[in-house]
This record gives structure tokens, sequence and C-alpha cells, in this order.
């Protein structure tokens, strides 16, 4: 079938084919101007044909051309305009333009030299592309504070991810999933440096040629890639100093000659962290009135060291075809002591009795994978196949002790319990996938895919109750979940511009098979569960230009998208958090599908404003019910969201020595739906705003000042208050601008503080208080070096796409 498919596009190939013109814009350094604007006109009357964005790597091509004489303009904020020469198309001539080179606007102002830079964000048709190394004060922080102060992203203090007030989203690296659980991907992120990052795409709608997993959408991080001959690398070390001190150091290097290409990026992070977190809980009667209260003070300071590492090889065996390997590699080692005080009170307010809690915990994360790619370039109209084969292990595992020692006012002791437990996880992800990409005639192009996937997770719990030093296990806690998952799915997509008008729609299919086993221990039997389903996730984009030069642009999508659980909150046991605070899992979770509406409107990359509107059914939240006075944390679904967004972005550049990135958005959760205490219905506005502002205040130095605030929401049953935060920086670049020393200086007035309420808990209510070390200083030094002689982009992603975010 597939043979008989390429033979169909091969046949339509040689009926349709016309001639078209490619190239690629660069800086003056020789680097890709992303997102640069590459005009067609016609050279008789310059009257403009087509518009295009350039790609990541600089490239742009007009396909399906007919026989005539043309002009290239391309077009950059902060850069000199570019107007090629006569460019004549003839006879079906793919014609390959060399690199367009754009100059930096400078201006001397009483010895003050000012040149652009790379805007913060660049909007594209699907997709807001964020340059993490616009910000100055991104220098020493790592991949998820990057992400918290990222236009449209929110971050808790236990590193859960938001995308535009909703939970679920998709993070990839590199176009790949992390297939990890929000704890680990929390960590892994932690130890990610922003030195190897280059951009963040955010898509709250993302391409049919996507996973359809991810309800929110997908961040994409890409990590810096070096793509020039010969040997070149970027070193950067950086020493911080919070509550504790931390370091972060990293090389990103390459090596091409001749055909051969091989690339690394290698970071180590060593780090002490602190948080303060305080819970109240008041526990009611029938009528509502106070019976007790609880107070818990939790102190937790993890320290760890982790190292990633991330290494390929790329074979060019022609100018059309490259096989590529990449090795990535995760080690995390961490410890925590977390001692916890409970103070538990009568309804008089007088002091019953306490619990100190000593808990600590030895934690370790290995990740393993390699990605085998293909690249066919069939000719120069960008009729390419390629296709990817990933195999991917991690091994986690943890040693807790609980000490929990019950005092009476007077100091006497009541009640000493000590549990143990080790909790191993293994998870195996294999996926296969290939995409086939064909140019049409009349400015058309189709796309087509498939992918497979098979996980397979082991997870097991082990306790144990200690009493005069012997330990006995706790069959009632100890369990063993096994999960296998085969997902299989198929993909078209097509694109087509009609003038002023474009549209792009997609379909894909993707087919569920998951098998569950609780197993049992000797006193619990065991319990197993099968789930198979398939489903349609249509995609479609329609823009409009409302001008010949492509600069007044409307935009309105559509998509569906769906949410699996999570592997870990499948299973069914119960685990020990302390004392007061149990997890439970659920395997009879459904997975949650979302419908996604958007309008847009952008001005060229200086402004856009979108309205957004988000319906998700079997919406899948954290939720909070009470057995006694143990709070029992589970992941249920809870109904329906519905979510407005109003969104609004601008970069602007009042002068020529000072750049504004404002982003400002109101939206409205609203959940309504059956509950553990009857009917929830919550609903709030919530008001977002990041903004940054560089200064360029000579040929050397530069500033940055930056901040973001959130007013706070309702997410289910969490209900948070404003919290906010500001940042500042300044750099300076030195052995002759290949070096910078920066000096970064994170939330200065101690501002960011998430707390909030849990409603909707019979019989009682919370809240809970965080204290953050994010107030931190960093010192920073980065050194490039190498040549600068610009080849074509390497492959570095994989197929691997929506998996592992959900491993727990």
């Amino acid at each position: 079938m597939t043979l008989f498919i390429l033979f169909l596009f091969n046949f339509a190939d040689a009926q349709t084919k016309d001639g078209s013109i490619s190239g690629a814009v660069l800086d003056d350094a020789r680097k890709p101007l992303d997102g640069a604007t590459v005009i067609l006109l016609t050279a008789k009357d310059s009257v403009v044909l087509s518009t295009k964005l350039a790609n990541p790597d600089g490239s742009f091509a007009f396909q399906n051309l007919k026989n005539n004489t043309y002009i290239i303009k391309a077009t950059y904020i902060g850069y000199k305009n570019y107007r090629s020469n006569l460019v004549e198309v003839s006879g079906q001539k793919a014609v390959n333009l060399p690199p367009f080179t754009l100059s930096s606007i400078g201006k001397k102002l009483n010895e003050v030299t000012v040149t652009a830079q790379k805007s913060y964000v660049q909007q594209k048709i699907d997709r807001t592309v964020v340059n993490v190394g616009a910000l100055i004060s991104n220098t020493g922080a790592n991949a998820l504070e990057v992400l918290a102060k990222t236009p449209g992203v929110q971050v808790d203090a236990d590193g859960n991810i938001t995308f535009k007030g909703k939970s679920g989203v998709m993070v990839m690296i590199d176009d790949k999933p992390t297939y990890l659980s929000a704890a680990n991907l929390a960590t892994y992120l932690r130890s990610l440096p922003s030195s190897a990052l280059d951009q963040i795409e955010l898509m709250d709608n993302p391409p049919a040629k996507y996973d359809a997993a991810g309800n929110a959408g997908v961040i994409n991080i890409k990590t810096k890639k070096n793509t020039t001959r010969g040997f070149n690398a970027v070193v950067s070390a950086n020493l911080a100093q919070g509550f504790y001190g931390r370091t972060n150091e990293s090389i990103n290097f390459n090596y091409r000659i001749d055909k051969i290409n091989f690339f690394a990026n290698i970071a180590y992070n060593k780090q002490k962290t602190f948080r303060r977190l305080e819970i109240d809980r008041n526990y009611l009667d029938a009528n509502g009135d106070l019976t007790s209260s609880l107070k818990d003070i939790s102190y937790f300071r993890p320290s760890s060291n982790n190292t990633n590492i991330k290494a390929g090889l790329d074979y060019f065996i022609s100018p059309k075809t490259t096989w590529g390997v990449v090795l990535t590699g995760n080690i995390s080692r961490d410890h925590d002591s977390s001692p916890v005080y409970s103070l538990l009170y009568d309804k008089s307010g007088g002091l019953d009795s306490t619990v100190n809690s000593l808990n600590t915990s030895k934690n370790k994360f290995d990740s393993k994978g390699i990605n085998l790619n293909y690249t066919h370039k069939f000719d120069s109209t960008g009729r390419t196949l390629t296709f990817d084969l990933d195999y991917i292990r991690d091994v986690s595992g943890s040693n807790q002790l609980f000490v929990n020692n019950t005092f009476l006012p007077d100091g006497t002791l009541t009640n000493l319990q000590t549990i143990t437990d080790n909790l191993p996880s293994t998870i195996n992800i294999y996926s296969a996938k290939a995409d086939y990409t064909h140019p049409l005639k009349g400015k058309a192009k189709l796309e087509a895919g498939v992918k497979s996937s098979y996980v397979n997770t082991d997870n097991a719990a082990n306790y144990f109750n200690v009493i005069d030093g012997v330990s006995t296990i706790d069959y009632n806690n100890t369990n063993r979940f096994l999960y296998k998952e085969n997902i299989n799915a198929a993909y078209i997509n097509f694109n087509k511009s009609f003038g002023r008008f474009s549209l792009q729609t997609g379909l894909r299919l993707e087919n569920t098979n998951g098998d569950g086993h609780q197993l049992g221990n000797g006193q619990k039997g065991d319990s197993s569960f099968v789930k198979h389903y398939t489903n349609l996730f249509p995609t479609a984009y329609f823009s409009y230009n409302l001008d010949t030069a492509g600069h007044n642009m409307l935009v309105a999508s559509y998509g569906r998208r769906i949410g699996r659980p999570s592997y870990g909150s499948l299973n069914p046991f119960t685990f020990f958090v302390d004392k007061f605070t149990y997890f439970s899992g659920n395997p009879f979770l459904k997975p949650q599908f979302t419908d996604n509406y958007k309008l847009a409107y952008s001005f060229k990359s200086l402004f856009t404003v979108a309205l957004a509107y988000n319906y998700t059914t079997d919406v899948q939240n954290e939720t909070i019910h009470k057995s006694g006075n143990v709070f029992i944390s589970t992941t249920g679904n809870i109904g329906q969201q519905k979510t407005w967004d109003f969104s609004v972005n601008s970069n602007l550049q009042p002068t020529k020595w000072w750049s504004v990135n404002l982003y400002a958005e109101e939206y409205n959760n609203t959940y309504q739906g059956q509950f553990y205490t009857g009917y929830l219905h919550q609903s709030q506005y919530t008001f977002s705003a990041n903004g940054n502002n560089q200064f360029t205040l000579s040929k050397t130095w530069s500033a940055e000042l930056s901040g973001w605030y959130n007013s706070g929401g309702t997410y289910g049953q969490f209900v948070s208050i404003p919290t906010g935060m500001v940042n500042v920086a300044v750099q300076k670049k030195i052995l002759n601008n290949k070096g910078s020393i920066k000096l970064n200086m994170r939330d200065v007035f101690k501002s960011f503080s998430p707390s909030g309420a849990i409603t909707n808990i019979a019989d009682a209510t919370a809240t809970y208080h965080n204290f953050v070390d994010t107030q931190v200083a960093t010192l920073a030094f980065t050194y490039s070096f190498g040549k600068s002689t610009n080849v074509p982009h390497k492959r570095d992603t994989g197929g691997a796409e929506s998996e592992q975010g959900r491993a727990h």
C-alpha cells in the first residue's frame, strides 16, 4: 500500500512540476535568521506574489512557479532590507540562490554603538517561538525556570506546568517527548541549563503530524545545535547563590569534516535548594462547626547532582540523503531531608498534640536513549521522506525513611512510628515513524505519515513497618503494578495558498491499546484491566493577508486533542507521602478530549492579538478527598472544563537601544461536573502578564529588566492567589565578542510565593503557602570558538512524541 501511494505521488509530481526558487537568509555573522520575512515579487511591476517566513535554519522556498523573471526581498526587524538581482525561472528550472546576508542596523550616538538582536518572541501560523538567548536574565537559569518566564506558561512550586490556564501540556525536547512523570520531568528540566537551550515552541493547537496527546497543547524545547564546518564549540560555566549555592557547566560542540558531522551537548548541574510549605486544615462536623485543626510546616532541602548528555553522528551519503544516530543520557542523584512539624488543635484552638516527622529520601533517575534517523530529499522542490527509530529506557528508584514522633503538649512521647520504603520503577519505550512530504501544483503541499509505539512499565512499592529495629512488610501499601500500551497512528496534512488566502488541514487517527495488571501480595489479590479505543483528530488553519505585503494577517484555527492518563495514575494502590497525606491511583480513569478554537490577528512580528475557546470533557485533575484526618490525593475525571482566553503580544523598539516584549492574557476557567462532595462548579478570571526590556548600553555592554505577574485562578479544586517575579541582568562582551560575562538577579523582591486554597473537601477546608528559593544571584561566563561557514542543518529529532510525558 505504501509503495502504491508513493507511486501515485511520483506520478502526480511528474505531471505538475513547475519551477522553484530556494535559498536562505543569514545575519552578518552567517547565522540563520529564523522567521525573517521573504517576499516574492514580479520583476516587471513588483507585484507581490507570495510571502513566507524563513525556517529555523534560515531556508525558504517558493515552489510551482511559472516561467517568469522574479525579485526576492528579505526583511527582519533591526536589519537592513535585502533585495535580490533578477531571478529567471524557465523550463521547470529549480533555482538555488546563494544565502542572503542581512546587515544589522548600527548607529553611533555619543560613542554608543547600537546593534540589533533576535526578537524574544516570534509569531508563526501554528506556533509561538521564544528565543531563550534573547534574555540576559535566562543566564544561569535552568529549563524549568526559563519556562516559568515564558509567555502563557505557569510553573507551580512542585514543578507542575500549565499552559494558558490548562494542565496536561505535552513537553518535548527537540520534537521528541520526554517520557517522564511530572516529578521526574521537573527534576530533568531543573538539571538542564539554559545555556543548552535555543528556542521554545509554544503550540496550543499543533498540526496533525504531531501526536494528539497533550490536551493543553505542546511545548517543544529546542536545544542548541552547531551547524558549521570544522570544530566549533560553546562553553559556559556559572556560579549562583540563593538560599544555598549551585553551579552549572556545559559544552556544546560539533566537528564536521567531509561527509561526517559529530555533535554533542554535555551539561553538569549541582544544586541545593530550599522550600518551606505550610498547610492549614480545618475539620468540620455535619453542621459545619469546627471540630479540630491541623497545621503542617514542612521544610524541603533537596540536593542533587545531574549530568545530561546528547551526542550524535550524521553521515551525508549524498547531498540528498543523510543517515544519523543520536544518543541521549541523563544521570540524576538527589538526597532530601524534609522535617515536618504537625500541630493538632482541638475545636477551641487549644494544642492537642504535636507530630515531629523526619523524612529522608535518596533518589536516582537514569535515562538512556538511542535514535536512528534517515532523510532523503528526492529533488529541490521539497519532496522528502524521513523515518525514525527510537528506544528509551528509564530506571528510577527511591529509598525513603519516615520517622513520626507524637507528643502531648507537655512534651510526653506517646507514639513512635517508623516506616521505610523502596520504590523501584522501570519503563521501556519503543517507537517507529515515517513521514513523507510532497509538493503539489498551485502552491500546495501534501504530508503523510505513520507511527507505532510500544511502552511497558514496571512500578513497585515495597513498604515496611519498623518496630524495635525489626522490619515487617506492610501489605496494605506494598504493591507492584505492570502496564503495557501500544499506540498506532497515521496522519495526512494538506496546505495550499490562494493568493492572499492560505489553508492547512489535517486528520490524524490514533488507536490505543492498554493492559494494566496490579499484582497481589500476601494479603491482597491481584486485579487487571484492558482498554481499547480509536479516535480521529482533525486540525485546520485558515489565514488571510489583509494587504499585498502580508503585513496584516488574520488566522483562524481548530484542533482536537487527547489527554491519556499517566501510567502511574492508573496504579490503584495507595502511596504514603506523610502521616496525614496519601496518594492513590485510579484504574478507572478515562482519557480527556479537548476541542480548541482560535482567532488571531497579527501585524508583521510586532503585534498579535488572539481569542481562544477550549472545551474539555472528562477532565483529568488532581482531586483531594478526606478519610478521617488524612487527605488523599488522586487523579479523577471531574466533568467538563470551558476556557476563554484573550491574549496580546507585542514586540516594540521605542529607540535604537531599547527593545520591549509585552505579553498579556485574560482567561476564564470554568469546571462543572460530579464530584466527591456533590456537584463541582468552579469559575474564575485570571490575568497574566510577561514583560521584558532589553537595553544596549554600548558596543559591549547590555542590560535587561523583566518580570511576570499572575493574578491567581481556579484549577479544579485548587484556587491560587496572586504571585509574580522581577528579574534584572547585565552583560559584558569580552575577548573580541566571543566571550561574555553576565550577572543576573532573579526574583529581586522575593515575590514568588505560590499559595492558595483547596475547595470542595467534605467536612474540611484547607489552605497552603509556599516560600520558595527563587531569589538567586548568578555570575556566568560563556565563550564560543570555531569557524563560521554555514552548512546544512542536521537532524536530531526522533519519533517518540508523546509517551514519556505520561510515565509515572
